[in-house]
């Protein structure tokens, strides 16, 4: 029988009109990698909230090394040696290295804080992770990698058994993401058995030994990796083929719509020009900090620019603000659509009507009937799954809400879409779909600025490629020349 450090027995869980958890059954084997995937909704997040104590659930239970426990909140999970490393790292950010990895931990000498202990433990478990540093730098000062590192040490120093990391790879680059499976790696050699949460379906192939399928809250499988393709898992997940071809095609193009001259913003962009035409879906790469976001914001007017101009069919025009841009044809999806694409709280409804309220208004009336009869339209051509447009945003999956933020500028009708990483964080079912409304939108006539960190998706995509390294332009391809490794070697 397998040795299994974690088991869950029928574990169900309900909100409102909804049954995230529908008597899930699944065993962990210790000192193992073990993936966890579905589509956005599938009932992962609900799951791992169960084992790190955030939600309790109406029926099942949990055994860890074959102890019933009780997990009702975030402390009892982690005193019982259950940790999580969330996708959105919450740390105390003003505070040092070493009192984020002891926060709530304290070493003492006697009655005293060991201040000193603590530093010099810090560093060691830095040390053996292979990603020594400076533990009295404040975190605030660290990249995202740097933070994830911080938090497994944290993890590690409450002696967690089981450590649980949901998509830790999204926002890393290349170089960060290959240090962040060697720890991965030592970990495990270390005996710590981990959750592993993903979309990217080469990482789960790269790192796990067994893999569990969630779809619509259910527990469809759970396989030893080597034992299922690629294709067969996406099928679990989704329930259905998924068409793994990007659906772009060579397509001839209009005019030039947008062209930037010579944008300069110091320290951040040098020089930069290009030119997107009618119908166009142009790529924008580079490794994080290049400068893409930037270009984008600079073009929108959101941040000031040094010297350059921007002209839209031809002509100069001032952009000195988003408000200005969005009255000039111009939108963005943002890459953070939590915080910047959505008001999470507001419905469904709202969040899609609220750019072009004169839509669903008479003078200066709202119709609210209006409002979310035009809301249902955007929801059933775009197939947003929600309970009804009166949800409020937040409790709708990761792919629809990207969905809601691409509606409200379908309803705008603009005529240029920047999208920043617009597949980031969303399924394999979800991104087929949003992947096939970028198509569709520039055989529409839109113009696409597509900022992406999935080369696949960037070549697959774009009609032209313009990489970005340290926030100079250093280069361009067009479709049918540029290859994953031709970017990347400009990239870096």
């Amino acid at each position: 029988m397998a040795d299994n450090i974690l088991e869950l027995k029928n574990i169900t869980k309900v909100f409102p009109g909804v049954k995230a958890l529908d008597k899930v059954s699944v065993s962990i084997q210790r000192g193992t990698v073990h993936a966890l995937v579905g589509e956005n909704g599938a009932g992962k997040s609900t799951l791992i909230k169960v084992l790190a104590g955030i939600y309790h659930p109406e029926e099942g239970e949990v055994f860890l090394d074959g102890v019933k426990v009780d997990l009702r909140t975030p402390y009892e999970s982690q005193q019982k040696g259950i940790s999580v490393v969330h996708q959105e790292l919450k740390m105390s950010e003003t505070l040092s290295v070493a009192e984020n990895v002891f926060l709530g931990n304290l070493m003492y000498k006697g009655r005293i804080v060991d201040w000193k202990g603590m530093r010099q433990r810090a560093s060691e478990m830095l040390r053996e992770l292979g990603v020594p540093m400076d533990v009295t730098v404040a975190v605030e000062r660290l990249s995202v990698a740097q933070k994830q590192m911080v938090e497994i040490c944290k993890a590690i120093n409450r002696n967690c058994k089981v450590l649980i990391m949901d998509e830790p790879s999204a926002t890393l680059t290349e170089k960060e993401q290959s240090l962040m499976f060697n720890t991965i790696r030592k970990l495990k050699e270390n005996g710590v058995t981990i959750i592993y949460i993903s979309h990217r379906m080469e990482e789960v192939f790269d790192l796990s030994d067994h893999v569990s399928v969630l779809r619509d809250g259910a527990h469809i499988a759970t396989l030893p990796v080597a034992n299922v393709t690629r294709d067969e898992l996406v099928s679990m997940m989704v329930g259905r083929a998924v068409a793994h071809d990007y659906p772009r095609s060579a397509k001839a193009l209009g005019e030039v719509v947008l062209e930037a001259r010579g944008i300069k913003r110091k320290g951040v962009l040098n020089d930069i020009s290009f030119q997107l035409r009618r119908g166009e879906v142009l790529g924008v790469a580079g490794l994080v900090g290049a400068g893409r976001t930037e270009l984008a914001r600079a073009v929108l007017g959101i941040d000031r620019i040094d010297a350059g101009e921007i002209l839209l069919h031809g002509k100069p025009v001032k952009i000195d603000s988003f408000r200005k841009a969005i009255g000039l044809g111009l939108s963005l999806v943002p890459e953070d659509r939590k915080s910047q694409g959505l008001v999470q709280i507001a419905t469904v409804s709202r969040n899609i009507c609220m750019v072009n309220m004169d839509a669903v208004s008479h003078g200066f009336v709202m119709d609210a009937s209006r409002e979310r009869q035009v809301s249902q339209e955007y929801v059933e051509k775009m197939d947003i799954s929600t309970p009804n447009v009166e949800t409020e945003a937040q409790y709708l999956s990761g792919g629809n809400q990207q969905k809601v933020v691409i509606a409200k500028w379908l309803l705008e009708d603009s005529e240029i879409v920047i999208l920043d990483e617009p597949t980031r964080g969303i399924d394999v079912g979800a991104k087929s779909e949003i992947h096939r409304l970028i198509v569709d939108l520039a055989e529409k006539g839109k113009s696409i600025l597509m900022i992406s960190s999935e080369l696949p998706e960037i070549v697959g995509m774009s009609d032209r490629v313009m990489v970005i390294h340290e926030g100079n332009l250093v280069g361009e391809f067009k479709r049918g020349e540029a290859t994953p490794e031709k970017i990347m070697a400009l990239c870096i």
